[in-house]
């Protein structure tokens, strides 16, 4: 603004003097020159000012208007995404299923896509959301895609329910509801962070053998191919998406980012 009105100042003092910038004959018409320094006056005042009634206008006497702008922008960037998404979904469903545990009837024909971290609340909240769909409707699966962002209180939960379904989507279910109702580590666990890895991963074993899994198995699976290639398929589509954070769903062909409510997931389904 500062600099606006010092433009505006200058656009003023060239309208009103600018013609003694340039000498000319009284008996002869107002120079070539004369009329350029008079017409760019004109633009810098016009334009100076403006910007100073616009402004005004959007901050004090109608403000709600940026927001509808922002409002609207948001949209178009979302629909633009959701366009992304669905080409890429209707093409790559295969891959993006392959590795990942499956909450649900494997062969339904309504697909939910969760990326999800254990140790973000935000999650155990649209996990419960999710539980109320599922109970209600069986045309419904949830792919996990486990997406380990907090390091220790993440990596140990999102390796075992990915290596789990390597005996079983149902096992695999079992422990992901497991972890998400459970505490799977304490205050007392956080003290020693150099042991915070090793103290979830044990934490996590003993959830496992509540499910009935071979925690044995388990652990070898954890460290093998496909628990890696799944999380990397997980991170790859997190940037191709743009996911920054979790929870973050995929309903059909259109993303959701954010712990939204079981009515819009309905709605998103029946869509």
């Amino acid at each position: 603004m500062f600099w606006t009105i010092i433009v505006l100042i200058i656009g003023i003092a060239l309208f009103l003097f600018g013609g003694a910038i340039v000498k000319q004959d009284s008996k002869k018409p107002a120079s070539i020159a004369t009329k350029v320094i008079k017409l760019i006056a004109i633009i810098l005042i016009a334009a100076c000012t403006s910007r100073v009634v616009l402004k005004t206008y959007l901050t004090q006497t109608n403000p709600s208007i940026l927001q509808e702008m922002v409002t609207a922008m948001q949209e178009q960037q979302n629909a633009e995404k959701n366009k992304a998404v669905r080409a890429y979904v209707r093409s790559n469903m295969g891959e993006m299923i392959a590795d990942a545990p499956i909450w649900g009837n494997e062969d339904a024909k309504k697909t939910i896509f969760l990326w999800s971290d254990y140790s973000c609340p935000y999650c155990r909240r649209v996990h419960s959301e999710l539980a109320r769909v599922m109970e209600s409707r069986d045309d419904v699966r949830v792919v996990l895609k486990n997406f380990s962002i907090h390091g220790d209180l993440s990596d140990a939960p999102a390796k075992a329910v990915i290596a789990a379904k390597l005996q079983g989507n149902d096992k695999a279910s079992a422990l992901d509801k497991k972890l998400m109702e459970k505490e799977y580590y304490t205050q007392e666990d956080m003290k020693d962070r150099s042991k915070l890895g090793a103290k979830i991963q044990k934490n996590v074993m003993a959830l496992a053998a509540e499910v009935g899994l071979d925690t044995a198995q388990l652990e070898r699976d954890m460290k093998g191919p496909v628990v890696a290639r799944e999380l990397k398929n997980v991170r790859d589509l997190a940037q191709k998406f743009e996911i920054s954070g979790t929870p973050y769903l995929i309903i059909g062909e259109k993303a959701f980012p954010g712990a939204i409510p079981y009515d819009q997931i309905i709605e998103a389904l029946d869509k």
